[in-house]
């Protein structure tokens, strides 16, 4: 049987991100995202309920993101599900912890701007998408005037 493992979530960073570089020269970040769902009860009482998401991006990206978001910004991302498992050093046992391996992003507007750029940026504002995609992904096909349409949600 064959599988898929694909993740488009959008959602606000909880934190800023942490980069770091690892021993080969390659960067990595590491970042959590709150994803929020509104929903109504069957007594008409409004409710929302809130996900948090770890996220792990290498290289290119990790860099970007690591300049130019911060705690609030807001990410559009696409990647796959990483299961990382270990032994508890405290005697508790196996462990295990589900994470996002990122393989694209788009920046969106947050608190501070409509254009994108979130606002709180100074005279480098990001891209509106990233030009950085991992080896395995497929870059996204302009549309037939040249210009990328809005994500449908």
């Amino acid at each position: 049987m064959a599988s898929f493992n694909k993740v488009i979530l959008a959602g606000n960073l909880t934190r800023d991100p942490e980069l770091r570089t690892l021993p080969s020269g390659s960067s990595v970040t590491k970042f959590s995202i709150a994803v929020n769902r509104r929903y109504t009860t069957k007594d008409g009482e409004q409710r929302e309920e809130v996900t948090y998401v770890d996220v792990e991006s290498f290289g290119r990206q990790a860099e970007n993101i690591a300049k130019y978001c911060t705690k609030g910004s807001g990410l559009l991302l696409e990647g796959r599900l990483k299961l990382d498992q270990w032994d508890d050093k405290n005697g508790g046992g196996k462990r295990s912890k589900l994470s996002v391996f990122l393989e694209n992003f788009t920046f969106l507007s947050n608190r501070g701007g409509e254009d994108g750029s979130g606002g709180g940026y100074e005279d480098n504002s990001p891209p509106r998408r990233s030009n950085y995609s991992s080896p395995r992904s497929t870059p996204t096909a302009p549309s037939n005037d040249g210009i990328e349409e809005d994500v449908p949600f």
